[in-house]
């Protein structure tokens, strides 16, 4: 396994894999022992970062989310899981009552919400601080000072450790970060965005607005972290949930370009010339990129999952590397 540094201050900075386990489905879809074996298995590897969600998954069950960090709680305490392993969650996509959704009923970023949030997934991962909390989804009815300050006044307290975001236009984060910076308080570090190799389309509508949508990675996005190499970009769906190898998972809209076809021939061939799954060539190329992500992948075995953690061992040449680039 590989690692990177994530945050900037000495006191709260971690040390992760460069590879992170996605536990959405942990719980729900994936039942409790195949759950364990996942991450059993990732943390042998030398995994030492995962993901969840105060939300996840309440679509699967038809509940306000939990189930994942509950999941990922249990397995802490049975294998003596202590603070070696960074698990981050997020708080604003939560649903307020069971059988609503996040865009009609979501709980949004107000500082109660933030605060009483913060103190339900401790409870349910069963640790003293989150690792890593990130703002989930954008809300627009809060003033943005007040969600900044509600998660600048975790951390100074030690409920929290790094402070992430997802989903937000680029505009709002840098936004934050400066009110954060002028209010001598914590900001956003850490960026989790939908991307992959294959472009994803941002100017049809998003769950949130008619705008586009500010979930995916697009050109600002990208320029703004290698302008500031304090931020680290964790991309979610990296391997587009199967888009890329399954005839069963058409990619959509998002991916019905000329780019994509170009892109999926050069990744054949590279896939090809390496002895390497498609899957593993997308993983490598991520993480060895001049803007470094951290892809952060789910498993729903423990086969998935051994796919993934080969391709950290996987080194693209440069003329490899050149070739998927200029593919568009």
């Amino acid at each position: 396994m590989e690692y990177r540094t994530i945050g900037t201050d000495p006191r709260t900075r971690r040390e992760v894999s460069v590879l992170s386990l996605g536990a959405m489905l942990m719980g729900t879809l994936t039942d409790e022992e195949t759950s364990f074996a996942v991450l059993d298995r990732f943390v042998e590897a030398g995994g030492t970062f995962i993901d969840t969600s105060n939300n996840y998954a309440y679509w699967i069950d038809g509940s306000q989310g939990g189930a994942s960090e509950e999941v990922l709680g249990r397995w802490r305490r049975s294998r003596g899981v202590t603070d070696e392993v960074v698990i981050a969650t997020k708080v604003g996509a939560r649903p307020l009552a069971p059988g609503t959704g996040y865009v009609e009923n979501g709980e949004g970023l107000s500082a109660g919400t933030i605060r009483e949030q913060c103190e339900r997934s401790r409870e349910r991962l069963g640790v003293e601080k989150l690792d890593l909390l990130y703002a989930h989804i954008e809300d627009a009815t809060v003033p943005l000072a007040e969600t900044v300050a509600a998660f600048g006044v975790l951390v100074n307290e030690g409920a929290v450790g790094l402070l992430g975001v997802s989903n937000h236009w680029s505009w709002r984060v840098e936004r934050a970060r400066s009110l954060a910076a002028a209010a001598g308080l914590p900001g956003y570090e850490v960026l989790q965005y939908g991307h992959s190799y294959f472009r994803r389309r941002a100017d049809l509508p998003g769950a949130l607005g008619p705008d586009g949508d500010q979930g995916v990675v697009a050109g600002d996005l990208l320029g703004y972290v290698r302008e500031d190499p304090s931020l680290t970009l964790v991309a979610y769906s990296p391997l587009l949930g199967g888009g890329y190898v399954r005839a069963d998972k058409p990619l959509g809209p998002a991916f019905d370009h000329a780019g994509t076809r170009a892109r999926r021939a050069a990744l054949t061939e590279v896939a090809a010339e390496c002895g390497a799954t498609v899957n593993q060539v997308v993983l490598a190329w991520l993480i060895g990129g001049e803007v470094p992500v951290v892809p952060l992948v789910g498993a729903s075995s423990v086969a998935q999952l051994e796919e993934s953690l080969a391709a950290v061992d996987l080194t693209l040449t440069a003329d490899q590397r050149a070739r998927l680039d200029a593919a568009h």
